[in-house]
């Protein structure tokens, strides 16, 4: 055998057992330095989270449909929708959107930031930034509207204010409600309305 060959082999030898031992200390300096992580650590949010919703009862993006007596088709949607733990059948609403297909093909589409929906008495309460818009081109805003839903009406126990066909409009109440015998709808505003008529641009 060759003397060179033999060194090569003596350090070939070497080599299998330092190089291990090198890799070995680099991971083991990783585990040193790297920080310290509690698997029993448990996330704050997620348990908020879950303990909200148990304590609450909460339905997330839930939505109702029905007819009323009159054959108007109303449907109510919301982004959250709890029980009241303080009376039997009443819902509390948060993001509410309601829409109102009157029979005469017109649409009317309501939306507050909170709402109460009782499902015995049929009717709502749409609370905060109420905004109604009609597509015959009614645009109203006011505080809060009351609305019954087995017979069509809905109405504002406090002033309004917007557009529509005519103009811009003020008005202490509005109601929206349909007749009996023929099922039209109708949107009528009372105590103190200011009306100023904007007439219509004319064609060239």
């Amino acid at each position: 055998m060759r003397a060179g060959d033999n060194i090569h082999s003596v350090v070939v030898a070497w080599m299998k057992i330092i190089l291990p031992l090198v890799a070995l200390g680099l991971l083991s300096t990783v585990f040193l330095f790297s920080r310290k992580v509690d698997l029993d650590q448990v996330i704050p949010f997620s348990q908020i989270d879950l303990t909200q919703r148990a304590h609450d009862q909460g339905v997330t993006n839930p939505s109702f449909a029905g007819v009323a007596t009159g054959g108007e088709q109303v449907s109510f949607k919301a982004d959250k929708v709890r029980p009241d733990r303080t009376k039997e059948g009443l819902l509390l609403a948060e993001e509410v959107r309601a829409e109102l297909r009157l029979n005469g093909g017109a649409v009317v589409n309501i939306t507050s930031d909170f709402g109460e929906s009782d499902q015995i008495e049929y009717s709502a309460l749409l609370d905060g930034n109420v905004h109604v818009t009609t597509t015959t081109g009614y645009d109203i805003r006011t505080d809060r509207i009351n609305a019954q839903f087995d017979t069509l009406r809905a109405e504002t126990p406090g002033p309004v204010n917007g557009t529509g066909p005519p103009g811009t409009l003020e008005a202490g109440r509005m109601l929206l409600t349909s007749e009996e015998e023929d099922g039209t709808a109708h949107l009528l505003f009372t105590d103190g309305v200011k009306l100023v008529y904007i007439p219509p641009k004319q064609k060239d």
